[in-house]
């Protein structure tokens, strides 16, 4: 019953013009009465959430499936790419996702963030990463989600896709050392300490105590946070 209601949700969500659906229309589409929808999902914003899961779930599984290349500056391209493509495909889901309010509770977009984050921890440990892999995880998400948002919003004013492409050839190479020149002279100083600081959470918790892995944290923090030169 509660996939057989996803799924109507999920083909009115993706003919909708206007990216809105009743409760109404989804129990005629899928059969049952409206005390069953707030039964399942508690109310409208539970059902849609539910649907964004299961739509994105299918996205999110190419990623978890895919086999990792050797270089992942080329899996943080790919994975950009990929984003952007599926957006273009169920604009009203994405649009629920990443433009609104509407599906707090929707659980896809936390775990896209943790698979964009193992590549950027991957990136780090090879010392390519300028910044935390954290703070770069929010960066690629939030550049990705606003240029896949201009191109399904704003059409007329966006219609070339090679934007996203151009969009994320800037923020790469604002990102990763390789992608683009260094911009000055403490830029390795930055890239070693977050290094090194992705580095230290696969280590023994026995190689430093608490007060040493602290301080020195502290120290690679400092390192990181050093504004570029002039």
């Amino acid at each position: 019953m509660r996939s057989t209601i996803i799924t109507a949700t999920a083909e009115l969500l993706a003919q909708s013009s206007s990216g809105d659906i009743s409760t109404r229309a989804v129990c005629e589409a899928a059969g049952v009465q409206q005390p069953v929808i707030y039964r399942l999902f508690g109310d409208k914003e539970g059902l849609l959430a539910a649907t964004v899961d299961h739509v994105w779930d299918e996205y999110l599984s190419m990623k978890r499936q895919a086999e990792q290349s050797d270089d992942p500056l080329k899996d943080l391209r790919s994975g950009w790419d990929s984003h952007t493509a599926f957006a273009i495909a169920h604009p009203n889901a994405y649009r629920l996702l990443f433009g609104s309010n509407a599906v707090d509770r929707a659980e896809s977009a936390d775990e896209a963030m943790r698979l964009l984050r193992a590549v950027l921890d991957r990136l780090a440990a090879q010392g390519r990463l300028r910044v935390d892999p954290e703070v770069g995880a929010r960066v690629v998400m939030a550049a990705n989600t606003g240029v896949a948002l201009a191109l399904i919003l704003r059409p007329a004013l966006y219609p070339d896709l090679a934007l996203s492409t151009m969009m994320r050839d800037i923020v790469h190479g604002a990102l990763v050392s390789d992608a683009a020149p260094a911009s000055d002279a403490g830029e390795s100083s930055r890239i070693a300490a977050t290094t090194l600081r992705g580095a230290l959470i696969s280590m023994p918790d026995t190689l430093f105590t608490d007060r040493e892995a602290g301080l020195l944290d502290e120290w690679l923090n400092r390192i990181q946070s050093q504004p570029p030169a002039g």
